[in-house]
């Protein structure tokens, strides 16, 4: 070790020293510890949010009293329908029996109704050509999804049997049985592709199968020890189904990202001369520190998360804090044990042709005459790409939250295709309001009255579709009052329909009884709850995530215009996200090239997520790219030649880092599930920008303007404990490894 390091070394510095030091014991624990916590997570099993007791508001209230009040089974209902037969003639009966002979022999089906039993007129539709066959799921309905499968069968049985019929089923557990499917087909199809396209544009990075394969392999081990860290967490806190889409995407971009910016140091170091043990050394005192100060950055982001008091914010938030970490940690240890171990092996084995598409220098084909223009214009440079980001921005004014409901589900599913034709035949009966009654005795006269008074309050309003059924439990104190409102439960006339349940008849009917609680909820109250919670928890979201930035940014720099200005950057970045997504999902730009028609607006998901995690990201690059410029400044450059100079040889490695995460952000785009086209869209859109507009314009222009008032550090904040300096390891531009574009 050089002598320059002998002395205090960062904690990056440390960790790397003893990892190379203790190869073996870093990288074969590492993968111990891989495998311990996926196999173990694998056994323990991963317990979900139940959104039946973890909603917000309102809705989430009443669930709770309902899953106290009652044994709540799943209820499921099969659609019977022609478009020539109705009900009465032989054929159509000969149907309703075989649907209903095929569901009652099931053991963990119970009160199956036909709509030919008498009393049971509301189960057949007004044109007498659709009837519903209902049923309950045996047992909690939150296991019912594991029970659903013969279910399922039967029904397409039934189907085959009858073709001149449509025949499907729709409820409970048939539609998260259908949801969960293909959100596992989608997060299958993101890891399929996911993994190659990676492979190759790393392959196109380094030039290198070796060095190509190392940051993929630190990030995949990443993921998968995440998994099972995660299983073993969600027994404390319940994960939401979403999270692990959440968690390969994250764990992707940030292993990548990390390993990126440590093994392409220690590539510069050696092809500027340095020995294989100096130059590890090195890359640890320079970009493992970076690696830290950004892995810090967006775990302190992802805590944010935890104060939007909703159970499935608080699970993102907490596995993404898990798999930064452990992916942080991945390029701290292992990294520099490989490195120490392989040498100059690393570069091995050389792929042919591939040196065509790089160049020797770290600012790459395009990025080193664009720095050298902004740098001689840089008030022009400044307006044009702060114009750029604030036009692209402008559209998010009009952002608009929208309930993911069914519509927005991809329609070759064949439950989301019983549903529609449910909402053509029994309006509102898929998704129906429930009216929730809590009292000593809800067989009461009073309460009794009051029932019927909503009950003819309800259809006089004429937003009602459909009987409106009630459920007593056994001790008489819970009463579970389902009415069947009209739209689709995401679109308007649902909206208003549930408005008027909650402003004007429940509070004038039950509401207005003595000793009683009640309230609504069903899927449209649960969703307008959690958009309303989104929107009053944003703030203080955004709050704690700003100052939580400023002061890492501001303890790491020891500047106050460094922090300020990384929020500022930052958040043109993800305010131009947003406006892409305006464009996209509300406007319909590219709709049809990204399969899909819904232009509602965006998943009330979308916009927190996509803050703190871009937010989170976009660090990764500022940290990398200013520490650089720090660097070179202090080791006695001009600052414009600091600037200059650290842009430049950050370029690459930056834009190649970019062009993974983009491309893996773009599949989610490609799948069928609207969450994750819109979540991939956002990310994608704004890592693209930040690593171009952003970081290789605006941010060298506007440090060229201030020059060294970018180190302005007021003297009251003097007390700031100084980073640790180091012997100038920065190389010539032209000795640098080579970079992508």
């Amino acid at each position: 070790m050089s002598p320059a390091y002998q002395h205090r070394s960062n904690v990056a510095a440390r960790m790397g020293r003893w990892s190379a030091s203790h190869w073996k014991t870093a990288v074969f624990g590492w993968f111990a510890f891989v495998a311990a916590a996926f196999l173990i997570g694998g056994q323990v099993g991963t317990k979900n949010v139940d959104h039946n007791t973890a909603g917000p508001g309102e809705s989430g209230r009443m669930d709770r009293i309902l899953a106290a009040g009652f044994q709540q089974p799943a209820g499921e209902s099969v659609l019977i329908e022609s478009q020539s037969a109705r009900v009465g003639d032989r054929a159509f009966s000969a149907a309703i029996r075989d649907v209903v002979a095929r569901v009652s022999k099931l053991d963990s089906v119970q009160n199956v109704r036909s709509p030919l039993q008498s009393g049971n007129a509301g189960q057949i539709a007004t044109s007498r050509q659709a009837v519903l066959v209902e049923f309950q799921i045996k047992g909690d309905k939150d296991k019912a999804v594991d029970k659903i499968e013969p279910v399922l069968d039967g029904v397409a049985a039934a189907q085959r049997d009858n073709p001149g019929f449509f025949i499907g089923e729709f409820g409970d557990a048939s539609a998260a049985r259908g949801v969960d499917t293909a959100f596992a087909n989608d997060l299958s199809s993101a890891g399929v592709f996911s993994v190659p396209l990676t492979l190759v544009i790393l392959v196109v990075a380094f030039g290198a199968l070796i060095a190509a394969g190392i940051p993929l392999l630190l990030a995949l081990t990443a993921v998968f020890a995440t998994f099972g860290l995660m299983a073993l967490a969600s027994h404390v806190l319940p994960m939401a189904q979403e999270t692990s889409a959440v968690v390969l995407l994250v764990g992707l971009a940030v292993g990548v990202d990390y390993t990126m910016f440590y093994l392409r140091r220690e590539r510069e170091e050696r092809a500027a001369g340095r020995s294989e043990r100096a130059a590890l050394h090195a890359a640890a005192a320079t970009s493992g520190r970076s690696v830290l100060i950004s892995g810090l950055t967006v775990m302190a982001a992802m805590a944010g998360m935890f104060l939007t008091g909703d159970a499935t914010f608080a699970s993102f938030g907490l596995a993404t804090m898990i798999v930064v970490a452990v992916a942080m940690f991945g390029s701290l240890t292992v990294l520099p044990a490989l490195l120490s171990k392989l040498g100059d092996r690393v570069d091995r084995p050389r792929v042919p042709l591939v040196g065509r598409l790089r160049r020797s220098d770290g600012a790459g084909r395009i990025w080193g005459p664009i720095i050298d223009r902004v740098m001689r214009r840089p008030v022009l440079s400044a307006v044009l790409a702060g114009g750029v980001l604030v036009a692209l921005a402008a559209p998010a004014v009009q952002l608009r939250i929208a309930t993911p409901g069914p519509d927005t589900y991809p329609k070759s599913l064949a439950v989301i295709k019983t549903y529609d034709r449910m909402q053509q035949a029994f309006p509102g009966t898929a998704m129906p309001a429930d009216v929730v009654v809590k009292a000593p005795n809800v067989n009461s006269p009073a309460i009794r009255k009051a029932i019927t008074d909503l009950q003819h309050r309800a259809r006089a309003g004429a937003r009602v579709d459909g009987p409106i059924t009630v459920d007593i439990n056994r001790d008489a104190t819970v009463a579970d009052i389902s009415v069947p409102i009209q739209g689709t439960g995401t679109d308007s006339w649902s909206d208003a329909a549930l408005t008027e349940l909650r402003d004007r008849i429940v509070p004038q009917t039950v509401g207005a009884v003595p000793n009683v609680t009640a309230g609504v909820t069903g899927l449209t109250a649960e969703w307008m709850d959690q958009s309303h919670q989104m929107k009053s928890t944003l703030p203080r979201v955004f709050a704690f995530v700003l100052l939580f930035a400023f002061i890492l940014m501001l303890v790491a720099f020891r500047s106050i215009v460094v922090a300020v200005k990384a929020i500022v950057l930052n958040l043109l970045s993800v305010g131009a996200a947003y406006g892409v997504l305006v464009l996209v999902f509300q406007h319909g730009l590219g709709k049809g090239l990204l399969g899909f028609s819904s232009t509602t607006g965006i998943s009330p998901v979308v916009p927190l997520l996509l803050f703190v995690i871009l937010f989170g990201l976009s660090m990764d690059y500022h940290v990398f790219i200013i520490s650089r410029i720090r660097e070179l400044f202090d080791r006695g450059a001009t600052m414009d030649d600091a600037i200059a100079d650290g842009v430049s040889s950050t370029a690459g490695v930056v834009t190649s880092a970019a062009i993974v995460m983009v491309g893996v952000f773009s599949i989610f785009a490609t799948l069928s599930m609207m969450m994750f086209k819109q979540f991939g869209v956002g990310l994608a859109s704004a890592i693209l920008i930040d690593a171009t507009i952003v970081r290789a314009v605006l941010l060298p222009a506007t440090m060229k303007l201030l020059g060294e008032r970018n180190w302005y550090l007021p003297r009251w904040l003097d007390w700031l404990p100084r980073p640790e300096r180091h012997e100038p390891v920065a190389t010539p531009a032209a000795e640098q490894a080579p970079a992508l574009v």
